[in-house]
């Protein structure tokens, strides 16, 4: 694990690079050149997690050499533009699956009537008594284990945690992140969970995050500006919003040779799929904090896209 941390800080720039270190991940080595590719199984399917992490050189070389390590049952998710181009070069059908968002810490404010509405909302949720603490990582999470068990069940019967595209909270990699919590009368109402961002645009990246169903509103964006002030006052350059599947999809941002019938799908998706994933109302929180960059993420499938390998994908990240 420390081997495939020291790798995504040397030569991650995907945003959400982090989440290749979730639990349940495997990794790919050759001993001919330092990277890795981690990925996990998913049925017949390798599933892999945002490209070859290694030097630039080696990109070509180390992802030729996980295509024979796995197989032609391989599907590439959540590649950055640049990682895109290598799959289609390397024999892959690619397509646009959606995009990512970020905001520059250098140039944002909440100032001006843009923000207006944020600002309410943040003032409603203090007003209320929130108070926003970061806590330590061998902290005491037992509240936010019971804040997960009431937001899970909130969910209904058919309710679920996503995973694999998503990322985690506790165990050895806690000491890497940042924590912060919302509590209201001593008792914690939400949290954000962030990690670390490495590459071209380093900062952190507004992951997991969780909140009572009875919480006031403006409790997640009263953490979030909170974070953000702690943030920028350390000089972080960017915070990430990460992944939204099915949004910001744009022929211009498709490539050579895309799939159509799953070009079809993933607007089908986009349009109705809220069932599969709230692509909605997370890109409307997004949207909130005016992102300055919107950032096209791929899907890639050894061949030709196929129906098998959507379903395992699904079933890997919890969607069905």
């Amino acid at each position: 694990m420390q081997s495939a941390l020291d790798t995504l800080a040397a030569h991650g720039d995907n945003p959400s690079s982090f989440l290749a270190l979730n639990s349940g991940n495997e990794y790919f080595h050759d001993d001919r050149m330092t990277g890795t590719c981690a990925y996990r199984r998913s049925g017949r399917y390798t599933l892999q997690f945002g490209g070859p992490f290694c030097a630039p050189q080696h990109r070509e070389r180390l992802l030729e050499s996980f295509v024979a390590h796995t197989g032609r049952r391989l599907v590439a998710v959540q590649l950055q533009r640049n990682d895109a181009e290598l799959y289609l070069r390397s024999g892959f059908t690619v397509n646009q699956i959606g995009a990512s968002y970020a905001v520059d810490l250098s140039r944002f404010t909440l100032r001006g009537k843009r923000f207006v509405r944020l600002r309410n909302k943040i003032s409603r949720a203090r007003r209320e008594g929130l108070e926003v603490a970061e806590l330590a990582h061998d902290d005491d999470c037992g509240e936010l284990d019971r804040l997960d068990r009431h937001w899970l069940r909130d969910k209904g019967r058919h309710g679920k945690e996503l995973r694999f595209l998503v990322g985690q909270r506790g165990g050895p990699l806690q000491r890497h992140r940042r924590l912060f919590v919302g509590r209201i009368a001593g008792t914690a109402v939400g949290y954000i969970n962030y990690a670390p961002v490495y590459g071209s645009r380093p900062g952190w990246l507004h992951d997991l995050s969780r909140r009572l169903p009875d919480a006031p509103p403006g409790v997640m964006e009263a953490l979030n500006s909170s974070a953000i002030e702690r943030f920028t006052a350390e000089g972080a350059a960017w915070l990430h919003f990460g992944f939204t599947p099915f949004t910001g999809l744009a022929d211009e941002h498709e490539l050579p040779g895309a799939g159509r019938g799953f070009a079809r799908f993933t607007r089908l998706l986009a349009e109705h799929g809220e069932a599969v994933y709230p692509a909605a109302s997370q890109l409307e929180y997004k949207e909130k904090w005016a992102p300055h960059a919107v950032l096209p993420e791929y899907i890639a499938f050894l061949g030709r896209p196929r129906l098998g390998a959507v379903w395992q994908l699904l079933r890997a990240t919890n969607s069905l």
